[in-house]
């Protein structure tokens, strides 16, 4: 089995972008939240240059205008949204351009998650399913992945919430199209841990 996509969230420093870059890393997210402990300069984020890695912002209250500026100005390939956004707000953004987030948890059953699901997937690139209810991301959660057991999940996806070296295996139980790590190789916030990072890539090449 090929390995699912990585992208690494949470970026404010160059040496952690370039260390994920030399791991690999298939994406790179850029926190685009004021009251995020995270949250990137956009000088920094354009000028970041990454080869055929790919840039994505993560927005949470701004208006599809606003995304679109930061996509142009930040020189982003997509915007991950984390605001609930409906559907017209991802038509705005372009689906190709849109990884949109949802919260397994708030759903009642998998059935419901997975209605909801459908009903973007004509409007997102990819979904993006997180532990915890809303925001940002980055919490150090981890989503309940029994909700994801039974369901299948036809648009491609990522899986976030607390991924690290020590729950990255159980993580890939659920056959997830990606995988969103943040807070589960940090030492701080927005500060990466190197050990924890390349701990990731071995069990990850490990199991291919």
């Amino acid at each position: 089995m090929p390995r699912p996509l990585v992208k690494v969230c949470g970026m404010t420093r160059m040496r952690d972008v370039e260390l994920c870059v030399d791991l690999g890393v298939d994406l790179l997210g850029f926190i685009f939240h004021p009251k995020s402990p995270r949250c990137a300069d956009p000088d920094f984020v354009a000028s970041v240059k990454t080869g055929k890695v790919s840039k994505v912002g993560v927005f949470v209250n701004q208006t599809a205008e606003e995304v679109i500026e930061t996509m142009d100005r930040c020189g982003l390939h997509a915007a991950q949204l984390h605001g609930g956004q409906d559907v017209d707000f991802c038509w705005k953004i372009g689906p190709d351009r849109v990884i949109r987030a949802f919260w397994p948890d708030t759903y009642p059953s998998p059935q419901a998650l997975l209605r909801d699901l459908e009903n973007y997937s004509e409007t997102c690139g990819h979904f993006l399913l997180d532990a915890g209810t809303k925001g940002q991301g980055g919490t150090g959660k981890s989503i309940n992945l029994a909700i994801l057991q039974d369901i299948e999940i036809q648009t491609p996806w990522f899986l976030a919430g607390g991924l690290g070296p020590d729950n990255i295996r159980e993580a890939l139980s659920v056959n997830p199209s990606g995988l969103d790590i943040n807070s589960g190789v940090e030492k701080a916030p927005g500060i990466k841990d190197e050990t924890k990072l390349r701990e990731v890539f071995r069990i990850l090449a490990e199991m291919e």
